[in-house]
């Protein structure tokens, strides 16, 4: 029972997780230089690191079932913590290491995107005032009384003293 293509598939995602974490940070450059191209470019570069992620990470499912059915294991589904548990001191340190390593890369990922995100917010925020200002305001000139006051103004339907 054997774990080399679980932690060979764990290096390939941290790779990954790494290359779109340099990604996500020339992303927040390239939001404050407003360069729309480049944008454009690195979401399509960005693409290609989410589908290759999604296909390790189904080599690593494959794998995980591979390890529980040479197990014995009655699980079909396993979670790192309950791999962790079924292999030898020598294998649970690399896959405890792996797996921390792999969930820093994932949290300073999501971390990356969040601060994208509040940079993109800002930036639509910025171009809807800018539009705002240069908007002209209709302003009523005539000397008629406003709407609400003709309402107040007007008869009722209905005769109240009848």
């Amino acid at each position: 029972m054997s774990t080399g293509r679980i932690i060979t598939a764990l290096e390939k995602l941290i790779k990954l997780h790494k290359g779109l974490n340099e990604l996500a940070s020339r992303k927040t450059d390239i939001i404050k230089r407003s360069d729309m191209d480049a944008l454009t470019a690195l979401l399509n570069e960005e693409q290609k690191y989410v589908k290759a992620i999604a296909m390790v990470d189904q080599e690593r499912e494959a794998a995980v079932g591979k390890f529980l059915q040479e197990g014995n294991s009655e699980m079909t589904k396993a979670t790192m913590t309950d791999i962790i548990e079924l292999v030898d001191i020598s294998e649970k340190q690399e896959l405890e290491r792996l797996r921390a390593v792999l969930m820093s890369e994932a949290i300073a990922l999501k971390e990356a995107n969040i601060l994208n995100q509040q940079l993109i917010y800002q930036s639509l925020q910025f171009i809807n005032v800018s539009l705002d200002m240069f908007r002209p305001r209709t302003q009523e000139y005539n000397y008629e009384k406003s709407v609400q006051n003709k309402q107040r103004n007007a008869k009722s339907v209905f005769d109240s003293q009848a």
